[in-house]
């Protein structure tokens, strides 16, 4: 792993959610970033694990990488739209109504804060680079962030699969405007006597 690069990730929202199925697959065929050599995918009860495998093989087995959690859910998919179906046939044109062919299937939802989804500083940013390539394989949900590489800001922004343009944009706090000079000044204040 080199350290002369400098590569951060600041901020980060996610409501990514695509089947378990297809991500598995996206794992299983992905190129990894420089740094990783693999990723385990680890299971517990409705909580879905990504770690990194780091390639330098001096990383104690005791120093935790870095990890992508999502939450695993069930939907529903029909194969035919219902609220679509009711619109083709009316009620009594249709004796007995016939029943949709669905199954269950199981999604992983990268939702939340940076925290919430990407965890641990080892190797951060290059999971952080697999999470954008499971943003781009998802059909549905947003991946926000900020990030830097080699001291320069990246702002990545990627919706329903495809990349957006995306800019960071610096403005003023709350805190900054005025300097406190629009507070009451209540040594000054006529209505207050001593």
């Amino acid at each position: 792993m080199s350290t002369e690069e400098s590569r951060h990730v600041y901020r980060l929202h996610s409501t990514l959610e695509l089947p378990l199925e297809d991500l598995r697959d996206h794992i299983d065929e992905a190129a990894y970033p420089d740094g990783i050599d693999d990723v385990e995918i680890t299971r517990r009860n409705n909580t879905l694990i990504l770690k990194a495998v780091a390639e330098d093989q001096s990383v104690s087995k005791y120093t935790p990488t870095a990890q992508l959690k999502a939450s695993v859910t069930e939907n529903r998919v029909y194969e035919e739209d219902p609220d679509e179906r009711r619109q083709k046939s009316f009620s009594w044109d249709e004796e007995e109504e016939e029943e949709i062919e669905s199954e269950l299937v199981e999604y992983a939802a990268f939702k939340g804060d940076r925290e919430t989804v990407l965890q641990n500083s080892l190797l951060q940013y290059e999971m952080f680079l697999v999470l954008c390539e499971i943003a781009s394989a998802a059909e549905k949900g947003t991946l926000t962030a900020i990030s830097e590489r080699d001291g320069d800001l990246e702002a990545t922004r990627i919706v329903d699969g495809e990349t957006r343009p995306a800019d960071i944009e610096v403005v003023e706090g709350p805190r900054d405007h005025g300097s406190g000079e629009s507070g009451v000044n209540w040594r000054d204040n006529k209505f207050i006597s001593d």
